[in-house]
């Protein structure tokens, strides 16, 4: 099992601090480093400030959104990267949701899958350097009756075929993303119930695409803390897993309140979203299981989070994300040597 490193969100607080913690993760060998974007940094700047001054951890986005860029955008961007950074480059996609589709870019929010898979076969296509040409529901390339015509990429990228993954949460989407995608980007993922909630679905989707999981990079993204008390490392989580379980999207379309009810939290996940959209912050994270963050993140001493790694890797994850936790850069770069530490423990590396 491989590990990542996830910088998350530009201007989160942090900012000073993750490019020393990028490099930290290249020197102590971590295998890639995430960037993601919403409604305020984009992605793909953090990735190449990131991948100028490093020297052989991949960058990747996850994730770029679908909706923010035309497809031919995108294979420009990831072309662009993987030269820049000499083959570095994995291009991570996801839809977003419908408050930030429809709310920043001005993109219906409409059959994700459909326009996930047209997304994807256009970008595959246009990075192939063929004169691009697409019919699709959603995409047709020229457009029909004007002066527009097929024309290939003119950049090239540093190999035939760049890595790509999908975020994906629900059965549809993971099935999908198994058929069509390289890897998948999860999130909450929990050892215990990861077949049942995700793998199985890639699984299918591999089986109707006529393969295995063999080369298929499976990889969640997990907070990370390290210390004695876990209880109270787990309570420093307890607003993140609250912002994402009660207040990211509608109440008819939270991905994340879903995959909760999916690991047998139905009642929390309800109280968490009634309070979190009510405006009490406060009590929807203070109604988060312990269980629920604990066994979604790496805690405890560096015995127990190897323990959780082998866990993990039994449960079918190849790439472990680590989103290390800290209030200094110091205590982030003694987290992610703790990282490093564990995987070893566990017979991992």
């Amino acid at each position: 099992m491989r590990l990542g490193i996830n910088l998350g969100y530009w201007g989160a607080g942090m900012d000073g601090d993750n490019l020393a913690v990028a490099q930290e993760a290249d020197r102590l060998g971590y295998d890639v480093c995430w960037a993601a974007e919403a409604y305020g940094s984009d992605a793909p700047t953090v990735l190449s400030w990131v991948a100028a001054q490093t020297e052989r951890i991949d960058v990747g986005s996850a994730i770029l959104q679908i909706p923010a860029r035309q497809p031919a955008m995108t294979a420009m961007t990831a072309a662009t990267l993987d030269s820049l950074s000499g083959g570095r480059f994995r291009l991570g996609l996801g839809v977003s949701g419908p408050q930030v589709s429809e709310g920043w870019y001005g993109v219906t929010f409409d059959k994700p899958l459909a326009r996930t898979r047209e997304y994807v076969e256009i970008v595959r296509k246009a990075m192939t350097r063929e004169r691009l040409t697409y019919e699709g529901e959603h995409w047709t390339l020229p457009l029909p009756g004007g002066p527009g015509k097929p024309i290939k990429l003119t950049v090239h990228p540093e190999r035939e075929r760049i890595p790509l993954y999908i975020a994906a949460i629900g059965p549809k989407n993971l099935e999908q993303t198994g058929e069509i995608a390289d890897g998948a980007l999860l999130i909450f993922p929990s050892a215990d119930h990861l077949e049942d909630t995700a793998i199985r679905y890639i699984r299918e989707g591999r089986e109707k695409a006529g393969k295995t999981m063999d080369g298929f990079d499976v990889c969640p993204t997990v907070p990370l803390a390290v210390g004695d008390d876990v209880r109270a490392l787990a309570d420093t989580f307890r607003p993140y897993t609250a912002l994402y379980v009660g207040g990211m999207g509608s109440r008819k379309q939270n991905f994340y309140n879903r995959l909760a009810q999916r690991m047998g939290y139905e009642k929390e996940a309800a109280e968490i979203q009634d309070k979190y959209l009510a405006g009490d912050k406060a009590g929807a994270a203070a109604a988060v299981p312990h269980e629920l963050i604990d066994s979604t993140a790496l805690l405890g001493t560096v015995d127990r989070i190897a323990d959780r790694m082998r866990a993990y890797a039994a449960a079918g994850v190849t790439t472990l994300t680590l989103a290390p936790a800290g209030f200094t850069l110091d205590e982030r770069l003694s987290a992610l040597r703790a990282g490093t530490e564990a995987l070893e423990r566990a017979g991992l590396a």
